[in-house]
């Protein structure tokens, strides 16, 4: 028999932080749909694309949970193109997914128009390219965080996609810019409106910052007053209310949801609801986000197979429990959990009547505090005029390890 569900106290009445503890639901008519070309979104959210997490299942789970846009991880349009397994998998989709929305990456403006139409032909709805990314790996060979710094070469690269993509709407995703010294929000965001791009997405730091301190705001509001197209806010929203307070803040016309969802996909539910001006459910108690977690599990086996699907998971449950009393201790088992059936024992002997904590709210579970000194390569700031492509993965082999480097979330 099923334990009867724990519910709890939370200090205002409902599980929110402090911050958020007075922000009011949105009045009617206050936000609009967000509208990318043809396409109009409700609520105003985008799941971001995150390396190693937004695959098709926790798309899929995502959207169950509300309404919006649900991005895949960044493809490379190198590998797509060749045919390796890895990136075809993953910008792969399946009927229920609809709106679909893909994330590509690239360098070559020939790679990015030739993967664009095929992605066009196979009925792709909505089309994004990473100029955010601030991995070493990416940032040192010119790419991600890096093109901005070169707005031409930025220019070749959104033409490129946004003449093959025809009606299909293009976005950009970057950040403020390289770091304080060297700040390209605002170029790069005039080039994409030169461009035709659809939206601009701002994550409010720069790339030396990685995901550490707090998000800049202010920086977003910014970029919303210079440009008549949409921009999408990105940084720091652990909450729904988080969503509320930047839309109010900034005036930008939607939000992008990263590592707050993560081992949290009832956000999407939370969202839907603030948006609609209804006040959310409490979070799911542990027993039900164990239920949560076989559900994510039998996915991830579907789509990568067991064996890359359960070392996936590893990290899933380490984010799901992350607040729970215990939750450090179970991680100490995560490298031995090979298969399904293993994964509800770890929590033999663990209260699973406990109400999601606090806490846990505003806690980051994939991105640690550091900062980094952004590598780039040699000779990189002395032409910012150059549009010459940067040299990307172009081997099979150097596209599959690139794609084993980047699975790690």
């Amino acid at each position: 028999m099923e334990p009867e569900p724990k519910t709890g106290p939370y200090p205002t009445g409902r599980c929110v932080s402090d911050v958020n503890a007075r922000v009011p639901v949105a009045h009617r008519g206050e936000f609009e749909p967000l509208e990318l070309g043809p396409l109009k979104v409700w609520p105003p959210v985008i799941l971001a694309p995150m390396a190693g997490v937004t695959n098709l299942p926790f798309r899929a789970i995502c959207r169950e949970y509300g309404a919006g846009l649900f991005l895949s991880e960044m493809i490379t349009a190198r590998g797509f193109l060749l045919g390796n397994r890895l990136s075809v998998l993953l910008a792969s989709s399946d009927p229920s997914e609809s709106p679909r929305s893909v994330q590509v990456y690239g360098s070559d403006p020939k790679d990015l128009g030739e993967m664009v139409r095929a992605l066009v032909d196979e009925g792709v709805d909505h089309l994004d390219i990473n100029f955010g990314c601030p991995v070493p790996k990416v940032t040192r060979s010119g790419n991600g965080s890096a093109v901005p710094v070169k707005p031409r070469l930025m220019a070749r690269l959104l033409a490129s996609m946004v003449r093959n993509a025809g009606e299909v709407p293009v976005t950009v995703k970057m950040r403020k810019g390289i770091d304080e010294d060297l700040i390209t929000y605002m170029e790069g965001g005039r080039v994409a409106q030169e461009e035709g791009v659809s939206a601009v997405g701002l994550h409010g730091r720069t790339a030396s910052q990685l995901y550490s301190g707090v998000a800049d705001w202010n920086c977003i509001g910014e970029l919303k007053a210079s440009l008549q197209i949409p921009v999408l806010g990105n940084g720091d929203i652990w909450e729904s209310w988080d969503a509320l307070r930047m839309m109010r803040q900034t005036g930008c016309d939607g939000v992008i949801v990263g590592r707050g969802c993560l081992g949290r996909p009832w956000l999407f539910r939370e969202l839907a609801d603030v948006f609609d001006g209804n006040t959310p459910n409490d979070p799911p108690n542990l027993n039900e986000i164990v239920g949560i977690m076989e559900d994510h599990a039998r996915r991830l086996c579907g789509f990568f197979g067991e064996a890359m699907g359960m070392r996936q998971m590893r990290k899933w449950v380490a984010w799901y429990t992350k607040g729970f009393t215990g939750s450090a201790g179970l991680r100490s088992g995560l490298r031995h959990l090979d298969h399904q059936e293993q994964l509800r024992p770890l929590f033999d002997g663990v209260d699973l009547m406990e109400f999601f904590p606090r806490r846990a709210l505003r806690v980051g579970r994939a991105k640690g505090s550091k900062q980094q000194r952004v590598k780039l390569p040699d000779g990189f700031l002395e032409n910012r005029a150059d549009d010459t492509p940067p040299r990307g993965p172009h081997t099979l082999a150097e596209i599959e390890e690139w794609e084993r480097s980047l699975q790690g979330g």
